[in-house]
């Protein structure tokens, strides 16, 4: 990471918010003794911008109105084709611990096979980085078929929020180093084992 974050800020700034649901991975993480992941700890730095994180995870990401599978596929989405190695790889864990969805590199490779609002997600997703004043007609025609107008707007909103967050990992070269993997164990069996 570019940045440098001592774990007196990481602490100091953490324990404020880790009861908030947009931390609950991270807050797993530190109750089995780990830092939070980089990302959280870089934003650990500005605290206010960790508090406003939290306040657009209520209302976009754990939260919102979206069903969690489309949000993870918009994600992933975003995040693969930003070279996001945090945002993807991080997703990427977190939709296999949760079996929200397998495979999902391959899945949005190849999202033919996926329900309607999912492929529709994919592809809007896709058409908006390509241009976003040049969605075309027929996507959006297709997507008020299967999208109210309250979701389209968290949608949209999603999609530049992910992206922003891959420019903020990328320009500080955030990584993911595996950590979600350590909630597969439950936290008395994890330290019980330490």
């Amino acid at each position: 990471m570019r940045v440098t974050v001592t774990a007196a800020q990481v602490e100091a700034a953490f324990e404020a918010v880790k009861d908030d649901p947009s931390f609950d991975e991270s807050r797993g993480l530190w109750e089995r003794g780990q830092p939070p992941v980089e990302m959280i700890q870089a934003m650990c730095l500005r605290p206010e911008i960790l508090r406003a994180f939290a306040g657009f995870g209520g209302a976009v990401y754990p939260g919102g109105i979206l069903e969690r599978r489309v949000k993870e596929l918009v994600i992933i989405t975003a995040s693969q084709r930003n070279d996001c190695q945090f945002c993807t790889n991080s997703h990427c864990d977190l939709v296999d611990i949760g079996d929200i969805v397998a495979e999902p590199l391959a899945v949005i490779a190849q999202p033919g096979a996926l329900r309607p609002r999912e492929r529709l997600a994919i592809e809007y997703t896709r058409a908006a980085m390509t241009d976003s004043n040049a969605v075309p007609d027929a996507l959006m025609v297709e997507m008020a078929d299967h999208f109210s107008d309250p979701e389209l707007v968290e949608l949209s909103f999603l999609i530049g929020y992910i992206n922003m967050l891959n420019l903020f990992n990328n320009l500080l070269h955030v990584r993911y180093h595996g950590e979600y993997s350590l909630l597969r164990t439950p936290v008395a069996a994890s330290s019980e084992a330490g």
